[in-house]
């Protein structure tokens, strides 16, 4: 694939090299095996249920590749870090302390054994992050790493619809694209294709990479995105880029050209093909359905009604499968409160309040407005995505803003050198 969009040009932090005059700065890059560790957090977070796929994939052994995924991820991490060297992050220590709750919560097993399971992956995750801050500069190195996987993950989409359409498109789903080689569903697909479009774009905008590069990964995303008909993923990704370009428009010429014609695009679009999308919107469904969040109201109405103890309304019930009574409870904030209770979501609310005004802070450019996307993109999906509480694409997409709002490392200052005094040469010793 053509372009360094793929290639990457990290420029990392500098090493220090000691010579006699004292300590010089020479240029040194992120290592290549940490964008493995990023692919392997990837895997593990694409989960283990979904649709059905052209080759029966028993559940077990998926859980056995994305948690062996996580291993190998924290392994490795450990290896590329051995003196232990990393980078304070708010986020990731916020991230720390919502594993207290979330033990103490599923310590008391009333969801299960399964609940002690996914903490300590919470805790693999929370420390391979911190292994990995070492190299958070607040450059785009991972923004690369995040499209080279989540791209990778859409041709396996794509070509499940080319072996099976019917499978890749079942109607148990109302026709909507699935995962026919992995078990992934609609709104995972849409996620993931929303959020490196918007990436790749901003990258576009601010010249970090080729336009064919560009159009070989926008032009199938935004296609599987459509075939997805995920509305939480398609406003996230709208809103996101306004808020992202909108950051860049008063240095970026690009930037204000391509808000200009995407308003006019957009303007023409909606009054000229206004019913085909609300057709598209609505997805066959009804008025009352659609106000009902496709019957999401329900299970939250239950879940607050439910009667709690104290503790569980401070601490929670403990991590489970994200479900209430059967039903998945498919809204973050409300996922938090049931499993980690109030602790938990002050913990994921102040999260996303400090990667917000660390945004905010930042002078104009193309990683704070890459950063201004994923935080922008994830406050949208919470309302009707879970994952914010626990290990998910979601926490990895913060993980990412963190890093690109991480301050550069200083630049090695050289070592104040002694004068050596000259010696006096006699006259008779010159002749």
């Amino acid at each position: 694939m053509g372009g360094y969009l793929l290639r990457g040009r990290p420029p990392g932090t500098p090493d220090l090299t000691v010579t006699q005059s004292g300590v010089e700065a020479r240029p040194a890059g992120t290592p290549k095996a940490v964008g493995i560790v990023w692919a392997l957090l990837a895997l593990n977070t694409l989960g283990s249920a979904g649709a059905k796929t052209v080759v029966t994939l028993p559940r077990s052994l998926i859980q056995m590749a994305t948690m062996g995924a996580l291993v190998a991820a924290f392994a490795l991490a450990l290896a590329l870090n051995l003196r232990l060297r990393i980078r304070p992050s708010a986020f990731v220590l916020l991230l720390t302390l919502l594993l207290v709750p979330s033990v103490i919560s599923s310590a008391n097993l009333e969801v299960g054994y399964g609940a002690l399971f996914r903490c300590a992956r919470l805790a693999l995750f929370v420390g391979t992050l911190w292994l990995l801050s070492r190299w958070w500069n607040g450059d785009v190195t991972f923004v690369r790493y995040h499209i080279r996987m989540y791209f990778a993950v859409l041709v396996s989409v794509a070509a499940g619809l080319v072996v099976s359409p019917g499978t890749a498109m079942p109607e148990y789903y109302g026709g909507r694209l699935v995962g026919a080689l992995w078990p992934l569903t609609p709104p995972q697909i849409g996620q993931y294709a929303a959020v490196i479009i918007g990436l790749t774009v901003l990258l576009l905008l601010g010249r970090m990479t080729d336009r064919t590069s560009a159009v070989v990964i926008i032009v199938p995303s935004v296609a599987l995105l459509a075939l997805t008909h995920t509305r939480t993923a398609t406003l996230g990704l709208l809103i996101g880029l306004v808020l992202a370009i909108s950051s860049l428009v008063l240095t970026s010429a690009a930037a204000r050209r391509f808000f200009g014609w995407t308003v006019l695009i957009a303007t023409v679009a909606a009054v000229a093909f206004s019913s085909a999308l609300q057709s598209w919107y609505l997805r066959g469904q009804s008025q009352e359905n659609l106000s009902d969040l496709t019957g999401r109201a329900k299970v939250w109405d239950a879940l607050l009604a439910a009667p709690r103890t104290t503790g569980e309304k401070v601490f929670g019930v403990g991590l489970s499968d994200k479900s209430f009574g059967g039903l998945p409870i498919d809204n973050s904030w409300l996922a938090v409160y049931h499993e980690q209770g109030l602790i938990g979501i002050t913990l994921v609310a102040a999260m996303i309040a400090v990667l917000g005004g660390v945004a905010l802070l930042r002078p104009p450019s193309v990683p704070r407005a890459c950063a201004i996307f994923l935080i922008s993109y994830c406050a949208i999906s919470s309302y009707t995505e879970a994952g914010l509480g626990d290990a998910s694409p979601y926490l990895l997409h913060l993980a990412l803003a963190a890093s690109l709002l991480a301050t550069p490392a200083p630049a090695a200052t050289p070592l104040p050198t002694t004068a050596v005094p000259r010696r006096r040469v006699p006259r008779w010793a010159r002749r």
